[in-house]
């Protein structure tokens, strides 16, 4: 596969080329390393491209998260608790793990545990492979990278999604590069108020 679009968002890919240029490296082998057309493998079930083959979501990220793993790249998991009451919540987003714990339950409410997962992290910059519905997408740019990103857990995000050209050839509901980028450049230049580098990818 290769990468047809790519957009730098508060100047991330300037910051990884000065930092880490060997990721940047890593980055564009891997989308290389997939092989799109052992990837088309879904038969389609939906009324309008009933029985054609489309591009597996499931066998892209498999592929691709393969390449990232053999590179060094992996998971990374931020635990935190919730409640209910907005008092408590507002004290304790910044606190530590346990102290949040602690707090809701001084509170007299109930601690709840919740976690994000990003797919790999490497010296500070964290890769989401998004395949999935389009709503996942603005999920790890505005939760996840940013979150990560005021925790100090991460410097820099890399969302690869599909194309346009790519989901004209996968099942309906997938975000993708054209789509996500106009979401993006209408809440102004600062927001998400994260560094990352969108990637649109698409068969070679």
């Amino acid at each position: 596969m290769k990468i047809s679009y790519e957009y730098s968002h508060l100047n991330g890919k300037e910051w990884l080329h000065y930092h880490y240029p060997s990721l940047w490296d890593e980055i564009c082998e891997s989308i290389g390393s997939v092989d799109a057309n052992s990837c088309r493998t879904k038969v389609s079930k939906e009324k309008t491209m009933r029985g054609e083959l489309k591009y597996s979501p499931k066998a892209m990220n498999k592929e691709l998260g393969a390449s990232f793993e053999s590179k060094g790249w992996s998971e990374q998991r931020f635990n935190y608790y919730v409640t209910g009451n907005e008092e408590v919540t507002r004290e304790i987003v910044s606190l530590e793990y346990e102290e949040q714990k602690h707090l809701i339950e001084a509170a007299g409410e109930d601690p709840i545990h919740s976690y994000h997962q990003t797919d790999y992290v490497k010296k500070g910059v964290a890769v989401e492979i998004q395949f999935g519905k389009y709503a996942f997408i603005e999920f790890d740019l505005f939760v996840k990278h940013l979150g990560f990103y005021l925790r100090n857990e991460i410097d820099l995000g890399i969302e690869i999604v599909p194309s346009k050209s790519l989901l004209g050839n996968m099942s309906s509901g997938p975000g993708y590069y054209e789509r996500t980028l106009t979401h993006i450049l209408r809440q102004g230049r600062a927001s998400p108020s994260v560094p990352f580098i969108l990637l649109g990818i698409e068969p070679d």
